[in-house]
């Protein structure tokens, strides 16, 4: 971006606030342009700065970050980060403000994180500056908890089975789709997500209690149920095996945590197996993991959609796919379970 990015700074800790206004300041890629001490006063703010991207603690008096954060996405939209001692990878509090709409979480700045200091404010002043380009429009809130299955719902008929990829940013993206999904869909999710493996357990956790889908971990040897999404680690190499009465999912993990392929791995089998009836889709992430598995499932006939890249924290993995696939269908995250709902439950 040539011109800075507009900041609101928010947290209740005067010091907090002095080291991350010196920490973009320093950047000369991010302007602040106000400081705020809890919610109520970011609220305030929000209309008057009109900034570009918004920093925000979560355990603040008077109102709280998550409360803020609410009142943000639905009265004022902003690309909002969240920098506090609370949101680790993998912590309920983190999903929790993606659910409402943050485009990303860091861990407020230590010596004692591993990463020295000068390394960790890279990392946020890329995360800010990445996340002020996300378009963002007004988010509904998950309400409600999942409720019990209806009966034999997971014995209907699988007509299509998505295989999704998805790296930076796709907690939230993921967080937008999978909880709006009608129940009866006739198809079933398969994702890889390239993160830890004990981040995408709780993730998986988290999404379940929050989805009308069943949300499980892919284990080896699992039957592939309409209704249900199966979610694994990118170090987790996932392939269709045909059953009697249907399709079951062979799984082999690496042991080399930085290894890519999983997404190309398992378009590819789907392709094979399924054809017609394999969907890819890629959400936000870098690399070109997906190319050559959304190719094959050109070839064999089957759709391809592709998150819009506009909508990404990370752009490169969607941009790839649209510059080298026949791509189907190009949407935002927070249109494609609408656009899922209507077309295969019409279809049903």
């Amino acid at each position: 971006m040539n011109n800075p990015v507009k900041a609101l700074v928010v947290d209740d800790s005067k010091l907090i606030r002095r080291v991350l206004c010196r920490v973009f300041e320093e950047s000369e890629s991010v302007k602040v342009v106000g400081e705020a001490g809890n919610g109520k006063e970011a609220l305030e703010m929000v209309h008057s700065l009109n900034p570009d991207v918004i920093t925000l603690d979560v355990n603040m008096p008077v109102m709280d970050g998550l409360t803020a954060l609410k009142h943000i996405m639905i009265k004022y939209p902003r690309p909002t980060v969240m920098v506090s001692s609370l949101t680790r990878e993998g912590a309920a509090v983190t999903f929790d403000a993606l659910k409402y709409g943050a485009i990303d979480f860091i861990h407020k700045p230590s010596k004692v994180k591993g990463k020295n200091l000068e390394e960790q404010y890279r990392d946020m002043i890329k995360k800010v500056t990445l996340a002020a380009e996300v378009e963002i429009d007004s988010i509904r809130l998950i309400r409600s908890k999942k409720s019990k299955p209806a009966q034999n719902i997971g014995r209907q008929e699988c007509k299509y089975v998505f295989a999704v990829g998805a790296a930076e940013g796709g907690y939230g993206s993921l967080l937008k789709i999978i909880p709006y999904l009608r129940q009866e869909l006739p198809v079933a999710f398969i994702i890889v997500i390239h993160a830890g493996t004990r981040y995408v357990d709780a993730f998986a956790r988290y999404l379940d209690a929050n989805s009308m889908f069943n949300v499980k971990r892919a284990v080896d040897g699992d039957a592939v149920e309409a209704g249900t999404c199966y979610i694994a680690a990118g170090t987790e190499f996932i392939s269709l095996d045909s059953a009697r009465d249907g399709n079951i999912l062979h799984i082999v993990t690496s042991g080399c945590q930085n290894c890519k392929g999983a997404v190309n791995f398992l378009m590819a089998s789907l392709a094979r197996i399924l054809k017609k009836r394999s969907i890819g889709l890629i959400l936000t992430g870098s690399g070109n993991d997906g190319i050559n598995g959304m190719q094959a499932i050109n070839r064999a006939g089957g759709g391809t959609i592709v998150q819009k890249p506009e909508t990404c924290l990370c752009r490169e993995m969607p941009e790839s796919i649209m510059d080298k696939c026949n791509v189907n269908m190009v949407i935002a995250d927070n249109k494609l379970a609408d656009k899922l709902n209507r077309s295969f439950c019409a279809a049903a």
